[in-house]
């Protein structure tokens, strides 16, 4: 079984003339809502397989407190600028065409509207709006990556801060 764990970046800046969409950095709130949701994210999940972040700062900033939270090595996180620039389901099955058949799990983290898109198309039931720092899990009972995208995926849980809060 295979599973994708969307991970949606928390609340970040507003946008200045002096600070580009990419620059943005997460709010205190952002990073301390972040932070409560890789702590609920523990009570679903042991590990996060690989993590993959988009470049934009604010998206790497959430990666970073998730993989603290959970121990990992903040060196392992792979960066796909696809993530920030033009994630499809095209994009998405050649990033996980990278990724090891070993691996049964991968984190990801980013932006809407793909966050939002992509699991709505990709799981049985379909995926609501996943708001900043939201989080929704989805598994695949395929034994390949390149399967997952040929398959619907069950949705295994959808955490939304509001909830945490």
């Amino acid at each position: 079984m295979k599973k994708l764990i969307f991970i949606r970046h928390g609340r970040a800046e507003e946008p200045t003339p002096l600070l580009s969409d990419f620059e943005r950095s997460l709010t205190l709130k952002g990073k301390n809502i972040s932070q409560m949701m890789a702590v609920k994210l523990k009570d679903k999940e042991k590990d996060l397989g690989v993590m993959i972040s988009s470049p934009a700062f604010r998206a790497l900033e959430t990666a970073l407190i998730f993989a603290r939270e959970f121990g990992n090595d903040p060196e392992k996180i792979i960066i796909r600028s696809n993530l920030y620039f033009k994630l499809n389901l095209n994009t998405l099955s050649v990033i996980l065409g990278e990724i090891s058949e070993d691996v049964n799990i991968i984190s990801l983290f980013g932006h809407n509207p793909s966050f939002t898109e992509i699991p709505d198309r990709l799981s049985k039931g379909g995926c609501d709006f996943i708001p900043k720092s939201g989080i929704v899990c989805l598994s695949f009972k395929a034994t390949t990556w390149p399967a997952v995208m040929h398959e619907k995926g069950k949705r295994e849980y959808f955490l939304k801060p509001e909830k945490v809060l």
